[in-house]
């Protein structure tokens, strides 16, 4: 009666009860055991328990049976075991000595207990808690960062007003003769223009922040854009005697953008260089075409950056030194600024460097101008012109925007421009006509209802090789550094913020599917 209690009581537990020879042969194979690993007893009782042993584990039955043999009991061991339908899973067994009237051990009893769903939450648990250590690391680092910015900002700004205070109540005071005044007056000057650089820096981290920083694009002779750089850092480099080589490829040609920012980004490289490169250094100027683009190069032989700053150089606020013991002033804003400049011209920038005192280099690629032929009434010679906007004709545009307007205005804007455009005004339309149209560009919203921009590029690029290197263009309210770096991420080229000037929109399109038509 006990017996058959007992063996009832085993048949019917929710956890795997299943007995084995020395041997490791299965001998006995409960309802339980059916439940957890899906083969039957007529499947089971017979076969060796390595059935059950995934790939991985090699050596743990040999050594769960040793310990049998020696009469000891394995307790809640957690390992893996593979189900009949080849899903792994997690488990915790428990395996004791079976012994004979004698006292000889002769088997062994194994309880298994599937412990995956467990094992899920308690996975979960941890990512949940790294990702709280992480943002909560990542909030006090912020928090670092602005302090360490205030106190730099308030540096940078109170420095050059001491001088400027201190030399002008002299000034008021009568007493400084003729020569002194003029000293006085050159100090003045120059430390005023250092804050209102200071000032137009805040300015433009403000706009690039807030979506605001604008370009007016015209075409841009490179070799008058690099040498106007050039011109208002020479006084700097001669001061330090740092020699200036300048190598300009003829072929570079005209690029497409603000004259006014581009310099900019070309005078913040080479400031850069210059503060960073002790006397005596050299500083070296390489413009040249590739491709489509026009490459400017920086290398100096100043004090390089370290690898591990190196991820960050374009970061705002970032400085590899913020302490107030640093030798080299500034706010931290130039690199941040000139990236955000040059991703706006549908350009890139990066930063190399073999370490300290290893010197560094930093290349700006940027689009060359589209040309395109005036009609011939209007050619003053032979020769192509560069006209704007540029043409698209031909061109496949696919624009897809929920909002009718704005698929009604960027239909017209392209239309102009000689491009054959369709519209979608959801995702799914829009994967359709990406499957029947094959679209040269496309240009898309983020803010979508059911699925957003990002799912779009995301199940375009996971489709035929043609459409994994479709250009594709992020036109967004979401104007945050985040949302650009998402969208780029998610598989977008470009992103551009709204509201766009249409002549903009046109040159990042042009510049994204190398469109050039010649004279």
């Amino acid at each position: 009666m006990a017996q058959a209690f007992l063996a009832a009581l085993v048949e019917s537990a929710e956890d795997a009860i299943v007995g084995k020879t020395l041997e490791g042969i299965v001998t006995s194979w409960n309802q339980g055991a059916e439940r957890v690993f899906g083969y039957t007893a007529e499947e089971m009782i017979g076969r060796p328990i390595t059935t059950l042993i995934p790939p991985g584990h090699p050596n743990e039955e040999t050594t769960i049976l040793e310990r049998i043999r020696r009469g000891e009991r394995v307790e809640h061991l957690e390992t893996q075991r593979i189900r009949k339908d080849g899903q792994i899973i997690e488990v915790s067994l428990t395996i004791s000595p079976i012994r004979n009237r004698a006292g000889i051990i002769i088997g062994a009893s194994k309880i298994a207990r599937d412990i995956t769903e467990r094992k899920l939450v308690e996975a979960r648990e941890r990512d949940a808690l790294q990702q709280a250590r992480t943002a909560r690391e990542e909030a006090e680092r912020a928090n670092r960062s602005k302090d360490e910015f205030l106190a730099t900002i308030s540096h940078e700004l109170r420095t050059p007003l001491t001088a400027t205070l201190g030399w002008a109540r002299m000034l008021a005071g009568g007493t400084l003769d003729e020569a002194t005044c003029r000293k006085a007056a050159v100090v003045i000057e120059r430390n005023v223009k250092a804050q209102a650089q200071l000032i137009e820096d805040l300015l433009d981290i403000s706009r690039v922040t807030s979506g605001k920083l604008r370009i007016e694009v015209k075409p841009v002779d490179t070799f008058a854009l690099v040498t106007a750089a050039i011109d208002v850092v020479r006084a700097a480099a001669e001061a330090k005697t740092i020699q200036l080589q300048t190598t300009i490829d003829p072929e570079a040609g005209t690029i497409s953008g603000d004259f006014q920012r581009l310099q900019q980004v070309v005078w913040n490289l080479l400031s850069n260089a210059v503060k960073f490169t002790p006397r005596g250094g050299q500083i070296h100027i390489h413009v040249a075409r590739a491709r489509s683009h026009v490459e400017i190069a920086v290398t100096d032989t100043g004090i390089g950056i370290d690898a591990e700053f190196l991820p960050f150089v374009f970061n705002r606020f970032s400085q590899a030194d913020s302490s107030i013991t640093r030798s080299y002033g500034g706010l931290g804003m130039g690199l941040a600024i000139t990236k955000s400049i040059v991703e706006l011209h549908g350009g890139s920038v990066s930063a190399s460097s073999r370490g300290q005192g290893q010197g560094s280099t930093f290349i700006v690629t940027l689009p060359i101008a589209p040309v395109c032929s005036l009609p011939e009434s209007e050619e003053s010679d032979e020769s192509a012109v560069t006209v704007w906007p540029p043409e698209l004709i031909g061109l496949k545009v696919l624009v897809v925007d929920d909002e009718l307007d704005t698929c009604e205005m960027l239909r017209f804007v392209f239309d102009r421009a000689g491009a054959k455009v369709q519209m979608a005004m959801n995702a799914q339309d829009a994967l359709k006509i990406v499957e029947a149209w094959e679209p040269d560009v496309l240009v898309s919203d983020i803010g979508m209802p059911e699925v957003d921009g990002y799912e779009l590029i995301r199940r375009i690029r996971a489709r035929s090789s043609r459409q994994h290197k479709l250009p594709a263009v992020a036109l967004t309210a979401l104007t945050r550094i985040e949302d650009r770096m998402k969208a780029l991420s998610a598989g977008y080229q470009m992103h551009v913020a709204k509201p766009i000037e249409p002549a903009e929109l046109l040159t990042v399109v042009a510049s994204l599917a190398g469109f050039t038509k010649a004279g």
